[in-house]
């Protein structure tokens, strides 16, 4: 009888691993690893090095690198992470994209983005749970409490650049068109038909994907390209004292901005995949089968 229960008890976490319970958990340590070295990149540039008597000059290039590599390498070992099980999306508008692609089955699409924000929830609290004493010593350095601090802040989620003033078109714009060329470049580099990279590189291309995204665009809106990896941290520093800033998304020059790196991420990844989707999977298909029917050669009859 007790091995009867034992066996049913395995069957049933088998089952479990194997089925959408499996997947989740995959997208949400993926998502996990994605912001702990993303996140915690931006934390050693903006009040590790300063704070900890390493850097003696003020936040430029030298920092940004640290965070265009940091972010781009952190999707690398996202995507080894969960690449096997889920795919590692590790980014809701990778999910919606696909499902709109007939990819993914449109049931799993909710439950993925709420593995995706939970994952990047609890990664911004491990971030801030090492990095707490260089936020406060930062945070008294410059003389600001906590929800009036945006650089501090800025280690978590994402704010728009000054010269945008209130405009909400500009950052959406921005994250669009990020997003659109994230979503382009991925469909590129998986399409075996294509020039997809061999012996499992994908995870290392598309991370590199990442890194040129932030050295083009990254400083209009802090290259969110990713619902999840905004709206988790922001959710979390909400509730760990920075307030407006964090939702609804509030401070001197921009106000009610938390919508922005999620719906701009979602249409711009739609679109990416309709652009490779409209313009090369067609070319690639008709090669193709040009070249089955060239191998086959010419019909001929049967004596």
């Amino acid at each position: 009888m007790a091995e009867r229960v034992e066996a049913e008890s395995s069957l049933r976490r088998r089952g479990y691993r194997e089925g959408l319970g499996g997947e989740m958990l995959a997208e949400f340590l993926g998502t996990f690893v994605l912001l702990l070295l993303g996140a915690g990149s931006v934390a050693v540039a903006v009040v590790g090095l300063p704070g900890s008597g390493r850097q003696f000059v003020e936040f430029g290039p030298a920092n940004w690198l640290i965070i265009a590599w940091g972010w781009g390498l952190a999707v690398v070992f996202g995507v080894y992470v969960a690449g096997g099980v889920s795919g590692a999306h590790i980014n809701p508008a990778v999910t919606l994209a696909f499902a709109v692609r007939g990819d993914l089955p449109w049931r799993k699409v909710l439950p993925y983005w709420l593995a995706q924000v939970v994952g990047a929830f609890a990664a911004a609290a491990l971030v801030y749970a090492c990095y707490r004493w260089a936020i406060d010593a930062a945070d008294a350095k410059a003389g600001v409490p906590r929800d009036e601090s945006l650089a501090t802040y800025s280690i978590f989620a994402t704010f728009p650049a000054e010269y945008f003033g209130n405009s909400w078109w500009g950052p959406l714009l921005d994250q669009i068109v990020g997003t659109g060329i994230l979503l382009l470049l991925v469909c590129a580099v998986i399409d075996t038909r294509n020039t997809a990279p061999a012996a499992n590189l994908h995870p290392f291309i598309i991370g590199l994907v990442v890194v040129a995204i932030g050295l083009t665009f990254g400083t209009n809106a802090g290259y969110a390209i990713n619902p999840a990896r905004d709206f988790g941290p922001r959710l979390f520093t909400f509730f760990a004292g920075w307030g407006d800033i964090a939702l609804p998304g509030t401070f001197g020059w921009f106000s009610g901005y938390w919508w922005i790196p999620v719906v701009g991420p979602l249409i711009g990844g739609i679109v990416g995949v309709g652009v490779y989707d409209l313009l090369i999977k067609p070319v690639i298909t008709a090669r193709a089968r040009a070249l089955e029917e060239q191998e086959k050669g010419p019909a001929t009859e049967e004596p």
